[in-house]
């Protein structure tokens, strides 16, 4: 398996692909179900996974929202949407009004992915971004409700019972691991810090502060199914000690987004900020029809969807707004001041993963990068620049040994880049077709051509 990965753990590993290439559908696979939607036609969307080389889907498996700790959650779940709010923002465009059988449907997800020699990574979006799009606000109220100390452990539960549910149906094979949750270091998680004072931008600290909540859990979980590998997602994309993690993971779930110059227009645009909105910056990125932020809102009485959804408003009602060229054009002029720090950032970040997991006898895994978040209809990340990032990122974990690899956020059926068979074809052939191990060196090496 290569990057120092103990030989218990290689055995354990056996069973699973040598290489994981990693599309994510994220909750789009329950949020987006009615007809014409991406995901009415699950096993359409397998058949083009394999097609464009793909063997993993990652997803968020809704298990709080399927499963209490004494087994399935009753009932169907009923999803809306954000009005208007959205409707050109990534993941947010979702038409709502489905009325969906939950269970069947993850069940309807691991039978195609066996039927497609496919995996699923489970996740859990719950204390960021799914509940925003249910009807009403019931199950978030009883997320919310929960003291932030016990919602690791609440959430091991529902995991527990999710995996016991998709074993008794016989597909526990599919699952190549499964992670507490997504980005524990956004979101409400994080809240078991905040809440004795920590400042929500100091990561460091909040990663240590949950390092037992999530260890109690991920220890739960390992008991539970010592069959399945058990881990939680953690972001590189700001500084902390790797020691401050869990020191219990079975594999070491990363993901990055390098920014840079994206970092550079949210920073102008004041998105997290308490200045005026829109400012004149974020008006010579709008489209000529944008209407008034303050006349842009959710329908009355909704306000709670975006209630703890770590995105906010602001960033939204850009992405809804913004004119997909003049947004582009913007990057572009300004890459070129960035360009050489943010292949530094890949560097640096990948470099210390694969020292820290090498240490740990981990696998690594990208499940999500590398230029970051993007209007729906904005084509940089698509593009030749957020290519070539994604291409660098890509060659660099692989000269380290990483076991599984994203090629971008946005490879996924409700993204436009889906459509660039051609491209996603070449890197996942080269992902598949690397060696174990390998030098950094590797980074300037062959193409795949």
């Amino acid at each position: 398996m290569g990057n120092g990965v103990s030989e218990r753990m290689a055995t354990r590993m056996d069973h699973l692909p040598h290489k994981l290439t990693i599309t994510m559908w994220d909750f789009s696979w329950y949020t987006m179900t009615q007809p014409g939607e991406p995901y009415h036609d699950l096993a359409a969307r397998f058949a083009e996974a394999v097609e464009r080389g793909y063997n993993t889907i990652r997803i968020c498996a809704m298990p709080f929202m399927l499963f209490m700790a004494e087994g399935p959650r009753p009932g169907p779940l009923r999803f809306g949407n954000l009005g208007e709010v959205g409707q050109r923002t990534r993941w947010y465009n979702c038409e709502g009004g489905a009325a969906l059988d939950g269970h069947a449907q993850l069940l309807e997800l691991f039978r195609q992915a066996q039927a497609h020699d496919c995996y699923i990574m489970l996740s859990s979006w719950e204390y960021q971004q799914s509940p925003s799009f249910l009807a009403d606000p019931e199950l978030r109220d009883l997320l919310q409700a929960i003291p932030p100390e016990d919602r690791f452990m609440a959430l091991a539960r529902s995991l527990d019972q999710l995996i016991r549910y998709v074993k008794a149906a016989g597909y526990g094979s599919q699952i190549v691991y499964a992670e507490l949750h997504n980005e524990v270091e956004f979101g409400q998680l994080t809240e078991v810090g905040t809440s004795r004072g920590i400042e929500a931008t100091d990561t460091p600290a909040l990663v240590e502060a949950m390092q037992p909540y999530i260890e109690e859990a991920v220890g739960y979980l390992r008991d539970e199914h010592p069959d399945i590998l058990m881990t939680a997602s953690y972001t590189l994309n700001e500084a902390y000690p790797k020691a401050y993690m869990a020191n219990n993971l079975q594999v070491a779930h990363f993901h990055l987004y390098i920014k840079g110059v994206l970092q550079e227009l949210m920073d102008k645009a004041d998105l997290y900020g308490e200045g005026e909105f829109p400012n004149h910056f974020v008006q010579s990125l709008l489209r000529d029809d944008a209407p008034p932020f303050t006349s842009w809102t959710l329908p009355a009485g909704q306000e709670w969807r975006m209630e703890g959804n770590p995105v906010g408003m602001r960033l939204i009602y850009l992405h809804d707004w913004a004119d997909p060229d003049r947004w582009d054009l913007y990057l572009y002029e300004r890459y070129g001041a960035h360009k050489l720090a943010m292949l530094q950032k890949a560097d640096l970040r990948f470099d210390e993963a694969w020292e820290w997991a090498r240490r740990s006898e981990l696998p690594i895994v990208i499940g999500e990068g590398y230029v970051g978040y993007t209007p729906l209809h904005a084509g940089f990340e698509e593009g030749p620049v957020g290519k070539f990032i994604a291409e660098y990122a890509i060659r660099k974990g692989i000269a380290l040994g990483f076991w599984g690899m994203t090629l971008c956020s946005n490879c996924a059926p409700h993204h436009p880049f889906w459509q660039d068979v051609a491209w996603q074809r070449k890197w996942n052939r080269y992902i598949l077709e690397s060696g174990v191990g390998g030098s950094s060196s590797a980074v300037a090496g062959a193409s795949p051509d």
